[in-house]
């Protein structure tokens, strides 16, 4: 350790080299979480352009061309390179292994390779940016994609297809870790729920991911070579690449929350002092969750010829998986019920998880029932409900993990007055931003549109304002993190008295871990014990921890 307390780990001086060649899975997921705040600034500037250009009701300062390339680099950045690896590929990498009592990953050197991959694929969509764009929206449909669109679509195609192939990597070694180097004593239903939701989601990365890549090769091959796939001037069918893309596609929506419900689990338990309420139920509704993802891709194709009765069925279905995520719900709320209940900034933003992803869940109830979702199908309102669970939930998800293990990654502590604010922020500005759009979309505005008629202004003007301060909100804790690197006062080994492995060894880990291999005797999430006789000597040794 040097002298200020920081392991050699995150000794940058040590060289750029060793970091580019290291196997430490902790290393890896601080490389991903600078590659993914790279992509997520990116993003989110295209987003604010988008609300900018929508003020007013006709263009004044982008073209349509311009447009909707904006729109589509914004949902390919922040959906393949954003939203899918935020929370795996951090905190799955850095936590994944302490978690179970184990030294590394089952592969080290696939776990590097993966984050390769991951930058390969985000700079081949950054050269699509710089080389022109791509106007077919973020979906890419066919047959315009494949034969009509005269922009950079092989390249931004290649860049998920490539970036695909770290989901896959890190999928499967997630699972293997998981599977096979478990501590003695750490048996499946003592792992932390946060260890559930990464085998639950690894199962999607395993399954659906090859369903998504040989979609968009077939699309690169039929653009590139002419031949007949999905071009009905080729022989070909445009509602096949549907069916593919949103086979992988809706499932994928449980590869960004799967993760975030994992780390709602662990900080709702821990800033409310009690054992999570019905660990079993939450436990076996992840896999429920993964496994009934893959039943309900047709509730995105209800205006698209299919049967009445095939609707029926996929509506069905997209209700019945909403049921364990309801139980998660009621789980986080029964464990908060009489809990000792602190509102320190993982907090916060844990409970803006629940408020956002409780107004997605429900509108996606009502985008499952056929006759309303043909009347709001394309509009505003779709775009508000998915903001709402695979932006607002997510987010909030990732900056409450951020947030809860920022001591134990860095060693440092950051203010608690500006975090909380942020939290509140991010919050306050997400539901200005798309709480308006479900009016708008309810009225009849399309989606993808720049130009709208006048008596839509206001609230598009609400939005925009709502962009605004999300924007603040996300600039905070940037910002204040940063200066904790420099000026953070040293955080002890657990910080927030929590439970885990993880917060059993120092801040940050050492290169292996544990200096012994850990035997695990204690139940999980065993919150109902006073807090150690040192507590008292943890807050006063730093700024207020929020405990």
């Amino acid at each position: 350790m040097s002298s200020d307390g920081t392991l050699n780990y995150l000794n940058v001086t040590h060289g750029l080299k060793s970091w580019l060649l290291t196997l430490d899975h902790k290393r890896i997921g601080i490389l991903y979480l600078i590659g993914v705040s790279m992509f997520f600034a990116v993003g989110g500037l295209f987003a604010l352009l988008l609300r900018v250009e929508l003020l007013t009701p006709e263009p004044w300062f982008i073209e349509s061309d311009t447009y909707n390339k904006f729109f589509t680099l914004h949902g390919v950045v922040m959906t393949f390179f954003f939203l899918i690896p935020s929370i795996p590929a951090i905190f799955g990498n850095f936590l994944v292994p302490i978690m179970i009592g184990a030294k590394d990953m089952a592969f080290p050197k696939l776990n590097l390779f993966s984050w390769y991959v991951y930058m390969v694929g985000g700079f081949l969509g950054v050269g699509a940016i710089a080389l022109g764009g791509v106007d077919t929206g973020w979906t890419f449909y066919t047959p315009y994609s494949s034969g009509y669109a005269s922009s950079q679509v092989i390249l931004a195609a290649s860049a998920a297809f490539v970036a695909g192939f770290s989901s896959i990597l890190t999928g499967l070694n997630f699972i293997v870790t998981i599977h096979k180097m478990r501590a003695p004593g750490m048996t499946w239903f003592r792992m932390p729920l946060f260890v559930w939701g990464h085998y639950a989601t690894a199962l999607i990365m395993i399954l659906g991911t090859p369903v998504i890549a040989v979609t968009l090769l077939l699309l690169m091959l039929e653009r590139g070579l002419g031949i007949g796939i999905f071009d009905p001037k080729l022989g070909g069918d445009p509602i096949l690449f549907q069916h593919l893309f949103w086979f992988y596609s809706h499932p994928a929506v449980y590869i960004m929350l799967l993760p975030g419900m994992g780390v709602i689990s662990e900080i709702i338990s821990c800033f409310s002092r009690k054992p999570i309420f019905g660990y079993n139920f939450i436990a076996f509704s992840s896999l429920a969750i993964a496994i009934l993802g893959f039943l309900v891709w047709g509730h995105h194709m209800f205006t698209s010829g299919q049967s009445v009765y095939t609707g029926v069925v996929f509506s069905l279905l997209t209700m019945a998986v909403a049921v364990p995520s309801a139980i998660k719900v009621f789980n986080w709320t029964a464990t908060m019920f009489k809990g000792s209940v602190s509102f320190s900034a993982p907090m916060l933003y844990a409970l803006g998880f629940i408020a956002l992803f409780l107004v997605g869940g429900l509108t996606g109830v009502f985008l499952a029932t056929l006759g309303l979702d043909i009347h709001v199908h394309d509009t505003y309102f779709v775009v508000a409900h998915f903001h709402f669970v695979m932006v607002g939930a997510t987010v909030s998800a990732y900056l409450g993990a951020l947030h809860f293990w920022w001591p134990k990654m860095t060693g440092r502590m950051y203010p608690q007055t500006p975090a909380r604010v942020s939290a509140l922020l991010t919050l306050f500005g997400f539901v200005l931003a798309f709480l308006p759009q479900f009016v708008l979309g309810y009225l009849g505005m399309p989606r993808r549109y720049h130009t709208y008629p006048d008596e839509f202004q206001l609230l598009h003007v609400f939005s925009t304002a709502g962009a605004s301060v999300l924007g603040v909100g996300f600039l905070i804790p940037a910002i204040y993190l940063v200066w904790s690197l420099f000026f953070g006062k040293l955080a002890p080994a657990n910080p927030w008295f929590a439970k885990g492995l993880e917060w059993d060894i120092q801040s940050p880990p050492t290169t292996f871990n544990f200096e012994e291999t850990p035997i695990v005797k204690e139940e999980p999430y065993a919150y109902d014990g006073p807090l150690p006789d040192n507590s008292e000597e943890v807050l006063k040794a730093g700024e207020n921890y929020g405990v």
